[in-house]
């Protein structure tokens, strides 16, 4: 039934049906969740009573003065007397407001909140199309304008955005929330010879001659949230790895990118036969210079990815099949309010070791959840096991959701408690009906364990005794039931620890016929105080300070500067220069700065190179580090 004839609130209040769910009904307005558990505090955003619901941008990107610029034309829903549209902006200059006949149309900028921006609000008069002239600031915190020397071809500048949570507002004006989902085209101009690429599907795949360069379209017609519009421009190539997937990357970055992603492939299929269609056409993915500062960025039809996560023999891939996963949990269905960004994220992390599982078998899974279960239990120690900051869902969060060791690890450990209680096939088989009856659709805490209860617990007390819902989500710490990883999953690294603590050689510690995840268990398994000479003897040893695989390398210099071991200050400078993911370099920074005159002198020589390097996303986490 297409639901765009129906008025606003009634429309805010239907459940999805059968129909909205369906692929082809892409495109029609998803509903915006009402009610307490689904208020956004991030947005300025009143959509009860005006919003939009499709945004169609015409940009052109000036690398000479860091500006995308130009206009977008959004589409308006109004209720029933709604005078007045209220959009978030942050640091955009707009130059005009007109309706869809070109008449103007008042607008105000008010305060601005160094968070939140400031709220664009915009007389309708009438119009349920408007059009905004306006460009980015040059320090639009979504955007990371490279110059040539920042990049691995060294030829020509680079671009790309990163919007989640709440940043895309800092170059599109637009109600920039999770919960209000819009369809979205664009027309981008960029200088020759670059090429632009979006998350959505290309029109113009070679560009089309425009004035000052070519000019590329993109369109999404399924309603995404808008943190999902995202755009990369640079010198790309582009390599098939199979019919439907691909990846984009700088051409001397090409060759180790789709040799790392060669099973990409097999992995959509593997996801597809968990739950259901992918629904999003193709699955592209590219590999951006190191300054991106997440591991992978969920952007439908075009997964974003840092070059760290290449390590040559493939290790390191489940960052891949988490990004991939989104395309259900998160792209699909998507919190409609960050503090239940565990509803993303946590449902991904589940899902991403289901697809390892598939591929890999279950001993590479075991390791991973077990590895997971670690970051459970390093987040309870950190925080504190009865902090509030342990909930799942966690209102006194604004924009980051709260712990990675929660949001992620928690979460995924909470579905597989479910999964392990109820069975795994009665469980596959309510995620994909899950999947399939919300998709397109915001969702929240409150929600999904109403839908839990209708589809899948069904009245069955002992099933809800024995769940323990309420507590995972709502309550800190971590529930006694919870399903606890295979001992025996590093049964052989653990007595290879308590080996090299009670004296034994490094040598004798078989590292280097281990996987990724066994390496890793071992370091951090390590006592975090050791002295001099048994650091350098696992320097030694395993040479662990010229590792190429970044998460191994990342590990040992936390071991290693924790304890002023001098000989890892190099690698940890070369390290932090080299890369922008936060991840990485924000613990990094943290761990020297707690070694006070040791430390911080080096943490601040560093930083005062690296910072120019990096997003902002990574600068506002060191900054704070660094007491900036």
């Amino acid at each position: 039934m297409p639901i765009l004839a129906l008025p606003l609130l009634a429309l805010a209040a239907c459940a999805p049906t059968a129909e909205q769910a369906q692929p082809e009904t892409a495109g029609l307005v998803a509903p915006v969740l009402t009610g307490a558990d689904a208020v956004d505090s991030s947005t300025h955003a009143r959509p009860a009573e005006a919003r939009v619901t499709h945004v169609a941008l015409d940009l052109a990107a000036d690398f000479a003065a860091k500006r995308l610029s130009g206009t977008a034309t959004l589409d308006v829903e109004a209720a029933r007397g709604a005078r007045e549209i209220v959009l978030d902006s942050k640091g955009l200059e707009i130059a005009s407001v007109t309706d869809g006949q070109g008449r103007a149309l008042p607008f105000a900028l008010g305060a601005s909140d160094p968070a939140l921006g400031a709220p664009l609000t915009i007389q309708l008069q009438g119009a349920r199309q408007i059009r905004i002239a306006y460009a980015s600031a040059p320090q639009a915190e979504a955007l990371q304008w490279l110059s040539p020397e920042q990049t691995a071809g060294k030829q020509h500048p680079f671009l790309f955005s990163q919007g989640q949570a709440i940043l895309n507002r800092t170059w599109i004006p637009t109600q920039d929330s999770p919960g209000i989902r819009q369809t979205w085209e664009a027309r981008i101009v960029v200088p020759e010879p670059l090429t632009a690429v979006m998350s959505g599907e290309r029109l113009s795949p070679e560009g089309e001659p425009a004035a000052g360069g070519r000019a590329f379209r993109f369109r999404m017609d399924k309603p995404v949230a808008p943190y999902l519009i995202a755009i990369a421009i640079g010198d790309l190539a582009f390599q098939p790895l199979g019919p439907r997937t691909g990846v984009w990357a700088e051409p001397a970055t090409m060759p180790a990118a789709a040799a790392e992603l060669v099973d990409t492939e097999k992995m959509v299929a593997a996801a597809e036969a968990l739950y259901g269609p992918y629904r999003w056409g193709r699955y592209d993915m590219i590999v951006l210079p190191p300054a991106f500062p997440y591991g992978g960025m969920e952007n439908p039809t075009l997964t974003f990815l840092t070059p760290s996560f290449i390590a040559g023999d493939r290790s390191l891939v489940g960052l891949v099949a988490h990004e991939l996963a989104h395309s259900w949990s998160g792209n699909l269905v998507t919190n409609a309010v960050w503090p239940d960004s565990w509803l993303n994220e946590g449902f991904t992390s589940y899902f991403e070791n289901r697809i390892m599982e598939a591929l890999y078998g279950k001993a590479r899974a075991a390791q991973e959840e077990a590895l997971s279960f670690s970051e459970i239990e390093g987040a309870l120690t950190e925080l504190g096991a009865t902090a509030p900051g342990t909930r799942l869902h966690n209102p006194d969060e604004d924009n980051e959701g709260g712990a990675s060791g929660i949001v992620y690890d928690k979460g995924a450990a909470f579905l597989r408690t479910i999964e392990r209680t109820v069975g795994r096939e009665r469980f596959d088989a309510y995620l994909r009906s899950y999947f399939d009856r919300h998709a397109f659709q915001p969702m929240t805490s409150a929600r999904f364990l109403a839908d839990l209860r209708a589809n899948l617990v069904r009245g069955d007390q002992d099933f809800e005794r024995r769940l323990m819902l309420d507590q995972w989500v709502y309550q800190p710490g971590l529930p006694s039931n919870v399903a606890r990883p295979d001992p025996a999953a590093f049964a052989a690294v653990d007595r290879a620890v308590t080996a090299f603590n009670a004296g034994g050689p490094a040598a004798a510690v078989p590292y280097g016929g281990w996987t990724t995840a066994e390496r890793l268990r071992f370091l951090n398994a390590l006592p975090r105080t050791l002295p001099q000479p048994r650091l350098a003897e696992l320097d030694r040893a395993f040479q662990l300070s010229q590792s190429g695989n970044a998460e191994t390398l990342f590990a040992w210099l936390q071991l290693a500067l924790a304890n002023r071991y001098q000989p890892a200050v190099a690698p940890a400078e070369r390290f932090l220069m080299s890369l922008g993911r936060r991840k990485f370099v924000a613990p990094l920074f943290e761990t020297l700065v707690a070694q006070g005159d040791w430390g911080r002198p080096i943490a601040e020589r560093i930083y005062a190179r690296a910072r120019p390097t990096y997003h902002a996303v990574t600068t506002g986490t060191v900054d704070k580090i660094m007491g900036k």
